[in-house]
């Protein structure tokens, strides 16, 4: 398990794969597997059966888990993908972005 420069809520840009160049918001992360599900993105079809929260069932719409290394946090200040560094700031450790030199 290696340590994860993304965090929930945080908004990135797919760098990789089918999905490449879409943007979205990370809604959870798995840190054992390095997976992360993004808000809109890695859309996949899912057969549901009828239950009592969802009585029709059928086919619905809900994102997949997307590797980590596919991900790319986006700057703050203009909006493009930047690495990330970190910083002692008044006496804070905060990540900062590569780019612009602003805290993340």
């Amino acid at each position: 398990m290696i340590k994860l420069k993304l965090k929930v809520g945080d908004k990135v840009q797919v760098t990789a794969g089918e999905h490449k160049g879409a943007q979205g918001t990370i809604v959870s992360l798995d840190k054992v597997k390095n997976r992360a599900i993004v808000e809109g993105v890695n859309l996949v079809s899912k057969h549901q059966k009828p239950s009592s929260s969802n009585p029709q069932g059928g086919i619905v719409q809900k994102e997949a888990p997307i590797h980590i290394s596919n991900l790319s946090l986006l700057d703050p200040k203009d909006g493009s993908p930047t690495r990330v560094g970190y910083e002692v700031r008044d006496g804070k450790k905060v990540r900062v972005s590569k780019k612009s030199n602003e805290v993340l």
